[in-house]
């Protein structure tokens, strides 16, 4: 008989209760409850400086292709004309004025180029993360002017 409680008593020892894993269950739970929001925040604000740091490298690619050419491209020729000279551009054109392309917003969607702008010679606009006109937060539309 004493074997077998000191057989019990070995087995009780070495593993954890029920209560133990569900109290070490629930504090992992109240951290990611804790952190979790706070992380994806920060991914979202992430995501608008991509779109800003874009932005601004087209206007810089835009202002270099206005020295070249003596204008800025068309509403019709759109960013692909710092990639392709457009017919318009004559011999004057010297690009590509981007390295890798007309990128997409960080939510894939396509950058709008108008000219000319609201603002200014020309506009460009993320309709930010909804891919709608307006919005607030993540869904706010980011433009160069």
């Amino acid at each position: 008989m004493q074997f077998l409680s000191q057989q019990a008593q070995q087995r009780r020892q070495a593993g954890f209760t029920l209560l133990e894993l569900l109290v070490v269950i629930v504090i992992i739970g109240l951290l990611a409850a804790y952190v979790g929001p706070k992380y994806f925040s920060q991914l979202g604000k992430s995501e608008v400086t991509v779109a800003k740091a874009q932005i601004e490298a087209f206007d810089k690619s835009l202002d270099t292709y206005r020295l070249d050419v003596g204008r800025y491209p068309s509403a019709e020729e759109g960013l692909g004309a710092l990639m392709t000279a457009p017919p318009s551009a004559g011999a004057k054109w010297n690009g590509p004025y981007l390295k890798k392309g007309v990128p997409l917003d960080p939510w894939g969607n396509a950058y709008q180029y108008r000219a000319p702008g609201s603002k200014g010679e020309y506009e460009i606009i993320s309709l930010g993360k909804d891919g709608q006109p307006g919005g607030a937060g993540d869904n706010a539309d980011i433009s160069s002017q």
